[in-house]
């Protein structure tokens, strides 16, 4: 394949046309569309198609598409990485896959200790969900995936889980909203409004059988995959949310919402993932030991 050819079809299909991308790229339309047409013909299928007056990307343009996003952001880092090699800087880089659905603010207390190393370390985080963050992890496009589930077994990626952790979990509410609740918790959460997790989460199936456990039939009023967003609804008095217990403090102060009830029966878990058996990356152990040590005691 040319990369040059390959160069051009990205810069046209992020630029949103091929006049648009000749003048960022200092080319003729022509120049660019033939060396498009090139790319086309080597790959056996066309990359876009006509719309009125406009292009867009064909279903193998979009596949294209992806991967040269990922082949020139390695460009890129190769760049940055032989540069600070020519300058004689000492960087560690450190690349994280976050799934979606751990706690921002627990990614960042879990995190945090890499970047207190005694060696410059560049942090490259990239979110997603956890079989995608996996496959990248299994050709060594990240060092560690954080999830707040162990990887699967029946997955064919050779990596190992270290857990780091568990908080149990707390529920809050706005403070009308507490006010208008009736009987002790958990009864309280009996017919109360809630906001769940989404279908897909882990704690989201706890949630459901730990309710079903304590006979306990909340309405739910909305479901979430992103928890910022719940538990913006749940400040507004849309309902109650659940969120960790090591949280607690700052999920107070910072949405305003009070807190009706814990319990040590519903149980977040948190673990590293990595293709090593024994953690030898400094960045990994760091945030091993801090994890065991400090975030989770208690």
């Amino acid at each position: 394949m040319n990369f040059k050819h390959l160069h051009y079809f990205w810069a046209a299909a992020k630029a949103g046309g091929i006049v648009r991308a000749g003048e960022q790229l200092h080319t003729t339309p022509q120049t660019l569309s033939g060396q498009i047409k090139l790319l086309e013909e080597n790959l056996g299928c066309k990359l876009f198609r006509k719309t009125g007056r406009h292009l867009e990307l064909t279903d193998e343009g979009r596949l294209a598409l992806g991967f040269a996003d990922q082949i020139f952001a390695l460009g890129s880092e190769l760049e940055e990485a032989l540069g600070r090699a020519r300058s004689g800087q000492k960087t560690l880089d450190f690349r994280v896959g976050l799934a979606d659905s751990v706690p921002k603010a627990i990614a960042y207390r879990l995190l945090e200790p890499a970047l207190g190393l005694t060696v410059e370390v560049r942090l490259v985080c990239h979110e997603g969900k956890l079989p995608d963050l996996l496959a990248q992890l299994a050709v060594q496009r990240l060092d560690l995936v954080i999830a707040d589930e162990p990887m699967n077994k029946q997955l064919s990626v050779k990596a190992f889980n270290h857990a780091l952790g568990t908080t149990p979990m707390s529920f809050f509410a706005s403070p009308t909203l507490k006010k208008s609740l009736k009987g002790r918790f958990p009864a309280s959460l009996n017919a109360a409004p809630m906001l769940k997790q989404g279908t897909s989460s882990a704690m989201r199936q706890r949630l459901e059988h730990w309710l079903t456990k304590h006979q306990l039939q909340p309405r739910a009023v909305g479901e979430f995959d992103d928890a910022a967003l719940m538990k913006a609804f749940g400040r507004e008095g849309r309902g109650v949310f659940m969120s960790p217990t090591v949280l607690e403090a700052e999920t107070c102060e910072q949405y305003g919402v009070e807190v009706v009830g814990r319990t040590d029966e519903l149980v977040e878990e948190f673990f590293a993932i990595s293709v090593e058996r024994r953690i030898t990356h400094p960045c990994v152990v760091a945030i091993t030991r801090s994890a065991r040590g400090r975030l989770f005691e208690g």
